[in-house]
């Protein structure tokens, strides 16, 4: 599989899991305000990090680090990504995948064969403003909107997350957020932090106060709501 960075101990990726993170290239959306630009658009002409070197250091540190994530990029858009993962399930580590759920294919098929412990989906916006924000006019949400309802249902262990905006998320986009992932197991609401990197410029935070009332609106169809990178 090909990997194009590797950051070798996180304490902030899994919750609650000491672990090493791993960067997948391409991605099949453009969000604007998306840290790896060039994971993105440009990762064909980055150095890629041999799968055995990955699975040599996982090896080294084995009893040191519990867990793998694996984010990108779209991890699910790699084909051989079964492979890889079932190669780091069987030296014992958990695994944590990224995915903004536009590959339910893929993700039932990691879902089978117990590949996964814990998922974390993007939902980017409400299903209707979906396109103005992964900067795909017109998009058809039906692929999102399934995977979605696949974890609802309650077989993997997963969470909903989404990078608060200021310039897109504005509180009648929660309000329909909140009906449309309605029970979710749990839902994150995560600071947004600019940065050279990002796809888009001049984009910006959705201020604590307003993080704080918009959390206060979803709890009630999704109780484990909470705020992510926000100093309340």
């Amino acid at each position: 599989m090909e990997i194009f960075g590797m950051e070798k101990l996180s304490l902030v990726d899994y919750d609650g899991v000491v672990s090493a993170t791993i960067f997948t290239g391409n991605c099949n959306f453009k969000c604007g305000f998306c840290h790896n630009s060039s994971l993105v658009l440009d990762y064909k002409n980055l150095q890629n990090i041999p799968e055995e070197d990955v699975i040599a250091y996982l090896k080294k540190r084995l009893g040191l680090i519990e867990g793998l994530c694996i984010t990108g990029g779209e991890p699910t858009l790699c084909a051989d990504l079964p492979f890889f993962i079932e190669k780091v399930k069987n030296l014992g580590y958990k695994i944590k995948l990224d995915t903004n759920g536009t590959n339910l294919n893929m993700i039932k098929t990691l879902v089978d064969n117990n590949l996964v412990d814990y998922f974390a989906m993007d939902i980017k916006n409400n299903f209707e403003n979906y396109g103005e924000i992964i900067g795909i006019p017109n998009y058809n949400p039906s692929k999102i909107i399934e995977t979605a309802n696949y974890f609802l249902a309650g077989r993997p262990i997963y969470e909903f997350r989404t990078t608060l905006i200021n310039e897109y998320h504005k509180e009648d986009n929660i309000i329909k957020i909140s009906n449309e992932i309605k029970g979710a197991n749990k839902y994150f609401l995560q600071k947004f932090k600019d940065c050279d990197s990002c796809i888009k410029s001049h984009l910006s935070a959705v201020e604590n106060k307003i993080a704080c009332k918009f959390k206060d609106i979803l709890v009630k169809n999704i109780p484990n709501t909470y705020l992510r990178g926000y100093d309340i």
